[in-house]
């Protein structure tokens, strides 16, 4: 394992690490559909990944208004931290470590979500997005600006949801700031037009992130906090604009006086060609933001073993998140150890229901068990 960084282990705030390789947060709509309380099938999904480093659990709403797609999980009632309870037993028992990630939707929601009621973000721009409904994909609407007093509940809401996290059994929690959910659509200055503390220059458009993030220190150490950010370009109100790296810069090098546990960084997702983040393609979103930040960081998209022993030996990364992988590889740390081939995804179950495409893959050995079985049963 000397030529496999990934093999080595880590400390990460206050949670030692076997390995460097992190379970990517992953949506998968398998949660109680009126609850949204976790259910024992997401315990066995998630004991059955424990061999990574870390887990960062998937996106989990801190409140009924934060709660913007179908059938995930929330952390805002006792029957929702009774079923996370179940998930982080299941995942000790079987020797890991997973994080909970606090999620705010924000105007991705839809009134079908909210009993009619129009969703919440900065302002009133409808983010030409898509909404994951109960009765299906529909294209997003207009929202309703947060009141001041709104956004004094909602930060917290994430010191309430952080706090359930650690009673639920979390080892930490991680905070999501990035894509197009709430925090980000305050960072973006398409989508934020406010005059108030909250909009205008960069300063004041960071100005909830830092304020969620001070709440929820008030509930968890900082060693077991961290933030996932990252500088975007998609359709509409996110596309990438001049100031779409200064803020997360901003937002960033803010980040470093709170000395949290971590950064996970992603990627682009996207093609950033012609755009004001093309200097960000490919390791080039590690290259420009290690720098940044002086804690642990963590690099996500389009990874794989090679890649990810590489951005460690260059020290452009110190734990590397896998998340496609992890579908259908619920032995990645052995599959990467040994040389195995990776499983490949059966698509049409990803964002679907029960066990079929979700804990029903089989390891390497499992699969290769199953080959001589049938081999021998066809003569």
């Amino acid at each position: 394992m000397q030529d496999q960084p990934l093999f080595a282990p880590y400390r990460m705030g206050a949670l030692d690490l076997p390995n460097r390789i992190v379970m990517a947060p992953l949506t998968r709509m398998r949660a109680d559909s009126q609850s949204h309380a976790p259910s024992l099938l997401q315990a066995e999904y998630y004991a059955q990944r424990a061999s990574a480093g870390l887990i960062i659990a998937e996106a989990t709403a801190i409140s009924a208004d934060g709660f913007g797609w179908a059938d995930t999980p929330g952390l805002w009632t006792e029957e929702q931290v009774r079923g996370w309870s179940r998930v982080t037993d299941a995942v000790h028992k079987a020797g890991g470590r997973i994080l909970a990630q606090l999620w705010h939707t924000g105007a991705i929601s839809h009134p079908e979500l909210r009993d009619g009621v129009q969703p919440l973000s900065a302002s009133d721009v409808n983010p030409g997005q898509v909404s994951v409904t109960p009765s299906g994909r529909k294209p997003t609407v207009t929202p309703r600006p947060l009141t001041k007093e709104e956004i004094r509940s909602t930060v917290q809401d994430y010191a309430r949801a952080a706090r359930n996290a650690l009673a639920a059994g979390f080892d930490g929690v991680q905070i999501l700031a990035n894509y197009l959910y709430l925090i980000a659509q305050f960072l973006n200055s398409t989508t934020n037009l406010r005059r108030d503390e909250y909009g205008g220059g960069i300063d004041n458009r960071a100005r909830l992130l830092l304020e969620i993030v001070e709440a929820v220190l008030g509930q968890v150490d900082a060693g077991r906090v961290g933030v996932k950010i990252s500088p975007m370009h998609e359709t509409n109100a996110f596309a990438a604009n001049q100031e779409t790296l200064p803020v997360t810069e901003y937002a960033i090098e803010r980040l470093n006086q709170y000395d949290l546990s971590h950064l996970l960084l992603m990627g682009n997702t996207t093609d950033f060609t012609g755009t004001p983040l093309e200097q960000l393609r490919d390791d080039g979103m590690f290259q420009h933001f290690r720098p940044l930040f002086k804690n642990t960081l963590i690099a996500n998209v389009k990874m794989d073993r090679g890649r990810g022993n590489r951005l460690i030996k260059a020290g452009l990364a110190d734990l590397i998140a896998f998340g496609r992988p992890y579908i259908a590889n619920p032995d990645l740390v052995e599959r990467f150890a040994a040389g195995r081939p990776v499983a490949e995804i059966d698509w049409e179950t990803v964002y679907a229901s029960g066990a079929r495409g979700y804990s029903d893959y089989p390891t390497w050995q499992q699969a290769e068990s199953n080959k001589l079985e049938a081999s021998v049963s066809e003569r």
